[in-house]
């Protein structure tokens, strides 16, 4: 029998291969989505794009997802105890673990043991220790369509907000820029890939700069396009 589990999903091209992979492993089912919403914007906490979006990818997914309502500002103290509420709700659903994205963040990866220790969760890390520049160019070959929504101008130029995640981009990375920006350079939404029914439309609207990051705004263009038959 397949373990039921959860996703934290951002909504971002490396939650986006985690599915891909979980979908693969007989040991799991992916039942629910796991996601921080920033209450006061409609968004996604961190990745910044705007919640119908993230209807859309659920959607086109065919997977429930569970919205974490975050307050705006929201205290350490405030989203742990919200995490930990879903976590209890999760195990009395009879829910038994969740899959993280983390790519090799060993600090990241540790707090997330820690905070699942003895909820009766079991942590699961299936993009783990994936090569970021081999794992960049598969995501890309096997048809995942991310975009830059959010940008830390520190680390990476600002003009890459907006732009597709493809091997254009890739080429245009500065050497010190992880391919995945695991290191938190930029944060993606993925608008199409083999885990979608169909592609998600969209365009690209303003281009704003909020608390000390670049944020790409897109739009929904329209329903969710049925994906070509061919299409595994």
């Amino acid at each position: 029998m397949a373990k039921p589990i959860l996703l934290s999903w951002s909504g971002g091209k490396d939650s986006a291969w985690a599915l891909h992979l979980l979908r693969a492993d007989p040991a799991y089912e992916v039942v629910a989505l796991l996601t921080t919403v920033n209450q006061e914007f409609h968004r996604v906490a961190m990745h910044g794009f705007r919640e119908e979006l993230l209807d859309a990818q659920a959607e086109a997914l065919g997977i429930p997802v569970w919205k974490i309502p975050l307050p705006w500002p929201c205290s350490n103290e405030v989203y742990e105890g919200l995490m930990s509420e879903a976590c209890a709700h999760a195990v009395h659903e009879g829910i038994q673990g969740i899959a993280f994205g983390d790519l090799f963040l060993e600090d990241i990866r540790a707090y997330r043991v820690a905070r699942l220790a003895g909820t009766g969760l079991e942590p699961i890390f299936p993009c783990w220790l994936l090569p970021t520049d081999q794992l960049a160019r598969d995501m890309i070959a096997a048809g995942f369509r991310p975009h830059l929504t959010c940008v830390d101008p520190r680390k990476l130029d600002k003009s890459f907000a907006g732009r597709t995640f493809d091997t254009s981009l890739l080429a245009d990375l500065p050497e010190n820029v992880d391919p995945c920006g695991e290191r938190g350079e930029f944060h993606t939404f993925v608008s199409a890939g083999p885990v979608f029914s169909g592609s998600i439309e969209i365009s690209r609207g303003e281009v704003v700069e909020r608390d000390g990051f670049v944020y790409a705004d897109l739009l929904l263009e329209s329903p969710i396009e049925d994906a070509p038959a061919t299409r595994a």
